[in-house]
């Protein structure tokens, strides 16, 4: 299934966004979905990001390996190989018929699909399009290597001597045949610059659907901050600020989380490029380099935004509003961000006074959706540094003048 197969919801939209022209029905959201063609509950998002210098190709370097079963094991069983098991919708999500199917293929000598790899420091691997199937392998083979029940062999279609069998049941003569084949492995080098590798993998990645920019960082971006931003968006307060609603499927959840920090750790107003994927591949790197304490402060921010964003805005917060229109909307990311972020400067009696304003808070927030220049900023080009800049300093502008009063 592609990602052009997208759910899509009809709304009004403010007056003089588009051509009066235009068909009301041709007015939607569109929202991402998962794995199984359902709504995420985030709106699909048009960030606009380019690569503002070309890069040199001389400086990419793409190997083509033929380790055996064998050799692959080892390196997990050493940890040069980073399976990121949570990674990839789930390395586990496989069914044991699945399971059990991939393993008759390796019975077989039916070739495997091409694993995609990037090399990292010390000759480490991370594995972007192949986990569920060395995760398979392992589990059969060596169930120790990633602390996972043995594989037991169900819904063969040919081999169906072999149903029920453990790795150790086989004949010893099978289980050579597993060791020893070869698996074909792209390896994209080190030296080869990091915007360089998210690009080439968001080009050849053909396992299923592209992964999203959050799944490829997620991949190739080993470090603290792969469990600290997967505990951010379990949290109950993001949970119950997002209305239980939004997917974890395709780490939407997680870029969500991501995007706050960014612009915690570096002001919109500080914000000057227009590769936003970079921007946020640089904010998971200084999470990896931060403290405990760094880490529980942001911690603290975050889900104290996450309450406040709940206060302020109620069961619309971080979505889209109009005019006569009272549905709920799916998340948008860019009011996610600068909602959440510009809340999180204002104190608890500020955010109070704002909770107590409802009402002003929405014919405010309605009046900026109906702002053509607003509407934008959250809706096309999103990462654009004039338009981060717009929507930040825009929705400060409107909390300001609810507070004036206060």
């Amino acid at each position: 299934m592609s990602d052009d197969a997208e759910r899509q919801h009809p709304l009004p939209m403010p007056e003089g966004l588009f051509d009066v022209s235009m068909p009301a029905a041709q007015a939607k959201i569109s929202v991402e979905l998962d794995d199984a063609g359902f709504s995420t509950d985030v709106e699909t998002e048009d960030i606009g990001e380019r690569i503002d210098s070309p890069f040199d190709p001389d400086l990419i370097e793409v190997q083509t390996r033929n380790p055996t079963v064998a050799l692959l094991l080892n390196r997990i069983r050493r940890d040069t190989i980073d399976l990121a098991p949570d990674f990839q919708r789930r390395a586990g999500i496989w069914t044991r018929q699945a399971q059990s199917r991939l393993i008759e293929s390796l019975l077989l000598r039916i070739t495997l699909p091409t694993l995609y790899a990037a090399e990292g420091d010390e000759d480490t691997w991370a594995v972007v399009d192949g986990v569920q199937r060395l995760s398979t392998i392992a589990r059969f083979v060596a169930p120790e290597t990633i602390a996972a029940e043995p594989l037991r062999l169900t819904g063969l279609e040919y081999l169906t001597e072999y149903n029920n069998y453990t790795f150790n049941d086989l004949p010893g003569r099978l289980q050579t045949r597993i060791e020893e084949t070869e698996l074909v492995v792209l390896l994209i080098r080190r030296g080869t610059p990091e915007e360089v590798k998210f690009n080439i993998f968001a080009r050849i990645n053909t396992g299923g659907r592209p992964l999203t920019r959050q799944e490829l960082r997620h991949a190739l971006i080993p470090g603290q901050a792969r469990d600290f931003l997967a505990g951010l968006a379990r949290s109950e307060a993001f949970q119950v600020a997002t209305a239980h609603s939004v997917s974890s499927e395709r780490m939407s959840d997680r870029e969500m989380c991501l995007r706050f920090l960014a612009f915690s750790l570096t002001p919109p107003e500080e914000y000057a490029g227009q590769d936003f994927d970079g921007f946020l591949r640089k904010a998971m790197h200084a999470l990896n380099r931060l403290d405990h304490l760094q880490l529980k402060i942001l911690s603290t921010t975050f889900k104290d935004s996450m309450h406040a964003g709940l206060a302020v805005f109620g069961q619309h917060a971080f979505r889209k509003r109009f005019r006569d229109y009272t549905r709920r909307n799916p998340v948008n990311k860019a009011l996610f961000e600068s909602q959440a972020v510009t809340l999180s400067h204002y104190s608890k009696e500020q955010i109070r006074a704002l909770s107590t304003r409802q009402t002003q808070v929405e014919e405010g927030f309605l009046g900026l959706m109906g702002n053509t220049d607003f509407f934008n900023a959250v809706s096309a080009g999103t990462g654009d540094a004039g338009k981060v800049k717009l929507r930040f300093r825009m929705l400060d502008e409107m909390f300001q003048e609810v507070l004036k009063d206060a």
